[in-house]
């Protein structure tokens, strides 16, 4: 199951599994977000090749507009994927507990 939101602070909550059959839902939401976007991923337990997808271009259509994409509470997993992938040369990313 997936499920994305707006948190309590206004950042965006990710849950489950972003892959292809999720890919689209978490595109429309992601659409909606005109600034500044932070990710939290505390409850994410997989990210596939069709979310990073999502999440590129998510992070390319707010770049143009001088906004940014960043991904908080980032587990080990995942952020391996990321590493992999290369993505974590265009994402800001923090570990979970970062303080950063």
């Amino acid at each position: 199951m997936f499920e994305i939101q707006f948190g309590e602070q206004g950042q965006v909550v990710v849950s489950g599994r972003l892959d292809a059959a999720n890919a689209e839902k978490a595109l429309a939401f992601l659409n909606g977000i005109e600034s500044h976007c932070e990710i939290d991923m505390s409850g994410l337990e997989y990210i596939s090749s069709a979310g990073l997808g999502v999440l590129l271009r998510t992070h390319k259509r707010l770049s143009q507009e001088g906004n940014g994409l960043h991904l908080i509470n980032v587990n080990a997993h995942i952020r391996d994927i990321f590493s992999y992938s290369g993505f974590d040369k265009l994402f800001d990313i923090k570990a979970p507990g970062s303080g950063e």
